[in-house]
C-alpha cells in the first residue's frame, strides 16, 4: 500500500510534535474530541511505532480504522492490525502499536476514563524487534 492507495475516514492531523520523543519514525495526531472520553485520529507513516508505554489506571482500547499495522504486549507476540480491528489494552499492560514496515497505518486511540490515570513512556522498540514482525 503506498500513501495514494492510503484511504482514512478521519483528518491526518498534524505532525505529532508533542509525543514526537515516544516515537521512531513520524506520526500525526488529530484529536477528535477532548470531551468526556478522549478520542485520538493517530496515523504512523510506514516503520513507525511508538515506545514501550504503559496506561496506568484507565486503559486504552485501539479502533483500526486504515492501513496494517502491529500491537505487542510485554512478553507476548505481535499481532497484526488490520481494518475493524479492536484492541482492548487494560491498565497495567506494557506495550507499543505502530505501523508494518511497508504500510502507511490509522487507528483511534480512545483513552478509558480513570480518576488520576496517567501514562508512562518507556524504551524504544528495538530495531530488531520490529524488523523480526512479518
Amino acid at each position: 500500500m503506498n500513501e495514494n492507495e492510503f484511504r482514512q475516514i478521519f483528518p491526518l492531523g498534524n505532525k505529532n510534535e508533542a509525543f514526537a520523543q515516544y516515537f521512531i519514525g513520524q506520526s500525526y495526531l488529530q484529536m477528535l474530541t477532548t470531551e468526556r472520553v478522549g478520542i485520538a485520529n493517530v496515523t504512523f507513516e510506514p516503520g513507525c511505532r511508538n515506545n514501550w508505554h504503559i496506561h496506568h489506571k484507565g486503559g486504552q482500547i485501539l479502533l483500526c480504522t486504515a492501513g496494517r499495522g502491529y500491537y505487542q504486549e510485554w512478553g507476548k507476540p505481535a499481532q497484526e492490525m488490520k481494518p475493524g480491528d479492536v484492541i482492548n489494552i487494560p491498565p497495567e499492560v506494557k506495550h507499543w502499536h505502530g505501523a508494518a514496515p511497508n504500510s502507511w497505518f490509522s487507528h483511534l486511540a480512545v483513552e478509558v476514563p480513570a480518576e488520576n490515570a496517567s501514562n508512562e513512556w518507556l524504551e524504544a522498540v528495538s530495531d530488531e524487534e520490529y524488523n523480526a514482525l512479518k
